[in-house]
């Protein structure tokens, strides 16, 4: 006669799996965490330690280079003793509250990189010393620039192990809400790495169109300004000519058009020179599909002051091109909506005990003279009427088509309301 297992041998086999996939999980963490520890030692040891020691770098220096490597080192070591011993909800207990170290080092390695590139380029005597000490053995053909992106991407493979972990750990284990804690505290650490990295992209490209362009009179780097695409596209003429060929750079705040310089130009053969600056902030795009639907098609985009027909022969890069601009109007027209309301619930309207006796309006406007209000109005005119006045030119360089990013929601400071004619 054939016997089925029970409700209660199918809850004990699903704990098993649990706990083997937990153990697994457990293994794996404790030896990883051994290497961590001793690479960390290696860069505590041969480097900050000796550093300080010879006295070949600056305090400052080698703040700005190591950060808080070395605490991070001590607090891992403590760390280390409790997985070693099996204690893993404690152990993670007593380490989150020092994440905080994660957060100044991971907030610092961009500005490291570039201090120990300084570093290496103008320091003969510390250039002869990472050479000499990532010699040793000890480093198993390690460099120091590997090293030190360690504690960043160790907090990716905490969040691993502690989600699988949490994950088989049974909701009455006397460590799951300890191990629950712990998952929170690491992925807040992780989130902001990822923040940190999304910046540290969106700079350098940034600061790679800002060097195709020619001169220096367009600034392209502005505060809460995101790059998401470049590329090729062809300005219809209002009066039926023949349509020409444009660079265009789209940030969350504004459409850049630029020309090809001259191939012949000495030193700006490869770069490009501005032509326009479009606002986002008041601007409408819809597709127009007509004879090129085949071959592609139009862009149609109203500014306040303008109005500009884009077109191409691929149908795909127009589609995706009219992704990008309507995702960037429709966050940033969003992000001032936001700031417009916050504006107005803040501004509350003044009461006072005497206002029956107010004076009248005759009497204001017979006192507009001695009125502070009605200067700053004045004021207020004049600039908003300098506002309006034709910027100053911009100059450009050379395009390299690059695949758009994902870029979070713009600065409302950011953004302007004309087009403007570079």
């Amino acid at each position: 006669m054939t016997s089925f297992p029970g409700p209660c041998s199918s809850i004990q086999e699903q704990r098993d799996r649990w706990e083997r996939k937990r153990s697994r999980t457990a293994k794996e963490l404790v030896q990883t965490e051994q290497h961590y520890c001793q690479q960390l030692n290696l860069v505590a040891t041969y480097f900050v330690e000796i550093l300080k020691a010879k006295g070949t770098l600056r305090q400052d220096i080698r703040e700005n280079i190591f950060s808080s490597i070395k605490a991070i080192h001590s607090v891992n070591q403590s760390l280390l003793v409790h997985l070693e011993n099996g204690y893993f909800g404690r152990g993670f207990d007593q380490f989150c509250p020092h994440l905080h170290l994660y957060n100044t080092y991971a907030d610092n390695i961009y500005n490291a990189n570039k201090v120990l590139g300084i570093q290496l380029k103008k320091n003969k005597a510390f250039r002869r010393f990472k050479k000499l000490q990532e010699s040793r053995p000890e480093f198993d053909n390690h460099k120091l620039e590997d090293l030190l992106q360690l504690p960043v991407q160790r907090i990716d493979r905490y969040k691993h192990f502690l989600q699988d972990m949490a994950a088989n750990t049974s909701p009455d284990h006397p460590e799951f809400q300890q191990l629950s804690r712990a998952v929170a505290a690491v992925c807040e650490v992780s989130h902001r790495i990822e923040d940190n990295a999304r910046r540290h992209e969106n700079h350098l490209q940034l600061c790679r169109v800002q060097k195709l362009l020619k001169g220096r009179k367009t600034k392209v780097l502005a505060a809460g300004r995101w790059y998401i695409r470049e590329g090729w596209l062809n300005v219809v003429a209002p009066k039926g000519a023949e349509a020409k060929p444009k660079m265009f750079f789209l940030f969350s705040d504004v459409l850049l058009q630029a020309k090809r310089c001259s191939p012949l130009h000495p030193t700006s053969g490869d770069k490009f020179t501005g032509q326009h600056s479009y606002p986002l902030q008041d601007c409408t795009v819809e597709k127009v599909f007509g004879h090129t639907k085949s071959r592609g098609g139009l862009l149609s985009l109203t500014f306040p002051k303008a109005k500009l027909l884009l077109m191409s022969s691929n149908q795909e890069d127009l589609n995706d091109w009219y992704q990008s601009l309507s995702s960037a109007i429709r966050k940033l027209q969003s992000k001032q909506t936001v700031v417009h309301q916050r504006n107005e619930l803040s501004q509350r309207p003044l009461h006072s005990a005497d206002s029956h006796n107010a004076p009248s309006s005759s009497n204001n406007n017979n006192n507009n003279n001695n009125n502070p209000g009605r200067k700053r109005n004045m004021v207020s005119t004049e600039t908003s009427e300098h506002v309006q006045k034709p910027p100053h030119e911009w100059e450009g360089s050379a395009p390299k088509r690059m695949k758009p990013s994902d870029t979070p929601e713009p600065s409302a400071e950011a953004s302007t309301s004309g087009c403007v004619i570079l």
